[in-house]
């Protein structure tokens, strides 16, 4: 059975992403699906000299191991002024020390949302571009806005537009995986 890596790129205990990265993981049909939560993943803020100190962190070994067992990502990123959250950041560049292409080339879909209207498409256009020089195959890719409005927790996302848009990049990542 094929293994699937949710992620919601955020450190709030409340996060959004972390929930719209679950529910759509849980939308792909016979795979398992393992919800990677960053608070568990605690790490020191990146520097060269504390890698040379100390070597690499072994919370980060073993983050690096559960990412090497997935056959694909569902990514949520939050968005904070523009770009990754900082515990997102610092927990991708200690992972590309222990491993450059921390992706692996498996197939990976992107997701952003917040509660304005843009739902995190800054942050999205980075990773797109940022995403694959770190192994990402970003394979499909989806905004999701107002997401107080548009998604609860009985039925995800309640607007049939925007339905529609993320069932297509859902079955775009489902073909590759």
């Amino acid at each position: 059975m094929k293994r699937i890596i949710a992620l919601g790129a955020s450190n709030s205990k409340k996060s959004i992403n972390k929930t719209f990265a679950n529910w759509a993981a849980h939308k792909v049909e016979d795979v398992e699906v393992e919800l990677i939560d960053l608070n568990d993943y605690e790490m020191p803020l990146y520097s060269p000299d504390l890698e040379h100190e100390n070597g690499i962190p072994e919370v980060v070994e073993t983050l690096k191991n559960k990412l090497d067992s997935a056959d694909g990502y569902v990514i949520s990123l939050a968005e904070h002024n523009g770009n990754y959250t900082a515990a997102f950041k610092n927990i991708q560049d200690w992972l590309s020390r222990a491993k450059m292409k921390i992706w692996g080339d498996k197939p990976t879909l992107l997701l952003a949302t917040s509660p304005g209207k843009m739902g995190g498409k800054s942050v999205l256009n980075i990773a797109k571009v940022s995403f694959p020089y770190m192994g990402a195959s970003v394979v499909s890719d989806f905004s999701l806005p107002e997401f107080y409005k548009n998604f609860n927790d009985s039925e995800g996302i309640t607007n049939s537009t925007l339905l529609k848009v993320f069932n297509d990049s859902l079955e775009t990542f489902t073909k590759q995986l």
